[in-house]
């Protein structure tokens, strides 16, 4: 009867998995703070995005960890780079089976963790920031991406690279827009995740978590630039404004089940404080019910086999 009357349901192809793969490691290294997350090899990687085709899972949203870093993430941009290989990999090894998806954002690439170029009084420069993202884009587009996640924050960032794409003649590579990306507390297990070279914070460029109607400003913003999908980060905390976002939008609406909020569920299970299962199918669909056509987790191959 539950079954029957359910007013929200979850499908495996509603469910989005966030891989990590680090060039110069030989065997897959496990992330402390996300028990059961792995930064990936090439092998291992293809391995997990295998086992998510298999699933049913929607899609896998790719980020790289390079070897080495620089003040302008040049490994970003270079089509030898842990990400843009691992991406041409992917497609090639499960592309007919799901949607092989990449993060364009600078932090990873970076000797000082921030999202963009910095200007010499040490501040994020907007505009030399949307150079190197229409570089990358190009790049990763070129590697087979379908879906460019453009997570860093930037003013006009998807105006500059649904352009370059267009005049590239990638047409059909789609821009995810991170629109209403907050300055979160529950990012501190993927700064692990990344190896984040990160000093200080982004509160210069990411929202508010105070700030609902911004939310829907930027995402209003973001449509108007030409994004195919708008975003909502974190997504536990920020149902509201997935709710605010999702009523008003005529193109799909995600959102990202971060990396803490991921890993509170898996420390209380650790310690028997709550059923995980439970708890992992409740916030999933809590985040479908605010609004969200597809949800970013880190359950998400696990899960879409429950659900199966």
């Amino acid at each position: 009867m539950r079954r029957l009357v359910s007013e929200t349901r979850v499908h495996p192809a509603e469910l989005v998995l966030p891989l990590f793969v680090r060039e110069g490691v030989k065997d897959a290294v496990p992330i402390s703070s996300m028990p059961g997350v792995s930064q990936h090899t090439l092998d291992s990687l293809k391995r997990a995005a295998t086992d998510a085709a298999e699933a049913g899972v929607g899609g896998v949203m790719l980020f790289g960890i390079p070897a080495v870093r620089d003040a302008v993430g040049s490994g970003a941009t270079d089509p030898h780079g842990i990400l843009n290989v691992a991406t041409a990999a992917l497609v090639a090894e499960v592309g007919d089976a799901l949607v092989v998806q990449t993060d364009l954002c600078l932090d990873e690439f970076t000797d000082h963790g921030h999202c963009g170029v910095l200007d010499e009084s040490g501040r994020v420069d907007n505009d030399a920031t949307l150079e190197r993202y229409v570089d990358m884009a190009l790049v990763q587009a070129d590697a087979g991406s379908s879906i460019l996640g453009l997570s860093g924050m930037m003013d006009g960032q998807v105006d500059a690279v649904r352009s370059a794409l267009d005049e590239a003649g990638f047409v059909d590579t789609a821009i995810l827009a991170y629109s209403a990306k907050y300055a979160s507390a529950f990012y501190g297990p993927f700064r692990e995740a990344v190896d984040s070279q990160l000093r200080g914070d982004r509160r210069s460029y990411q929202l508010d978590p105070a700030n609902r109607r911004e939310g829907m400003r930027e995402a209003t913003l973001d449509m108007s630039e030409g994004a195919d999908i708008v975003m909502v980060k974190p997504a536990g905390s920020y149902l509201d404004v997935l709710a605010d976002v999702a009523a008003m939008s005529d193109i799909p609406v995600w959102a990202y089940q971060v990396s803490g909020e991921y890993a509170m569920i898996e420390a209380a299970a650790q310690n028997g404080w709550i059923d995980r299962r439970r708890a992992i199918e409740e916030s999933v669909v809590g985040i479908r019910r605010a609004g969200a056509d597809v949800v970013l987790t880190y359950w998400a191959t696990e899960l879409a086999g429950w659900l199966r």
